[in-house]
């Protein structure tokens, strides 16, 4: 028997309660009141778009940061390159050129990174951030092709304060602002998981299906970008993990001038 969505999302209930543990707030009613209006689906997918591809990019750019040389930042670059043109410039790849960019593999425009030197925490870095790098574009291809089905046309959106608001507090030393990016990675991933399984109920069943299928891999991804600030900072990072939760609370429960996928309430 084929379950429903929301029979389907009872099923993820061991992967949810970490996440509700860790943050500070649940998406706030009025917010999931408004997204559940037929009329912003355009907008959420389309944020939802922009967001898999923004968390590939800061991953792909943590790396290119701390972890590797010039030759294996451009392997990154290039891998992102598709995409960004497909978002930024309006140019939506035909299967073709697809096929000449990946080889007629997508899997083969991952890049094979070598570090063959380095902290243990950059060797885990690489090994941690190709990974979600690629699972975020299989899951920004997976948004695209909804939104094609849906007839929904790719425009720009302006972002959120959300990402923003969190990373005008990271620390300045070379140490301190990396563990703080990779906390907000955490909580940015911790959130979205949790916002899939607040619209399951309220989203047609093609997409509702779409989002519980995501809970999975973005519940490991908070726990892998946690994981990493241990690996660099140790138990100290505690302090600054409740720092940045208690930011994220006042942005996430405070009224927002447009709606996103990662918004306070609309005003």
């Amino acid at each position: 028997m084929l379950l429903m969505p929301n029979e389907l999302l009872h099923s993820y209930q061991d992967l949810l309660a970490p996440i509700h543990a860790f943050l500070h707030c649940k998406t706030p009613k009025r917010w999931i009141e408004q997204a559940a209006n037929p009329k912003y689906l355009p907008l959420l997918l389309t944020d939802h778009l922009h967001c898999e591809l923004k968390a590939a990019q800061s991953a792909g750019l943590l790396l290119r940061r701390y972890a590797v040389d010039k030759e294996n930042a451009e392997k990154i670059l290039t891998w992102l390159e598709p995409y960004e043109t497909r978002v930024y410039r309006g140019h939506l790849l035909a299967a073709d050129e697809l096929a000449t960019l990946t080889g007629g593999n997508k899997n083969n425009a991952v890049p094979r990174l070598r570090l063959p030197q380095g902290e243990p925490w950059q060797h885990e870095l690489v090994d941690r951030m190709v990974l979600l790098m690629k699972e975020e574009l299989h899951h920004f291809d997976q948004v695209f092709s909804i939104m094609e089905q849906h007839n929904i046309a790719l425009q720009p959106t302006s972002a959120s304060r959300y990402a923003a608001g969190m990373l005008r507090h990271i620390r300045g030393s070379e140490k301190g602002g990396l563990v703080d990016k990779l906390i907000i990675g955490a909580i940015i991933e911790a959130r979205s998981c949790e916002r899939f399984a607040a619209l399951v109920p309220h989203l047609p069943e093609q997409i509702a299906r779409f989002y519980v299928s995501l809970l999975r891999s973005e519940a490991r991804h908070f726990e892998d970008y946690l994981a990493l600030a241990k690996m660099v900072e140790g138990a100290g990072v505690a302090e600054r993990v409740q720092k940045f939760l208690a930011i994220e609370q006042k942005l996430i429960e405070s009224p927002d001038k447009a709606l996103r996928f990662h918004s306070g309430p609309v005003q």
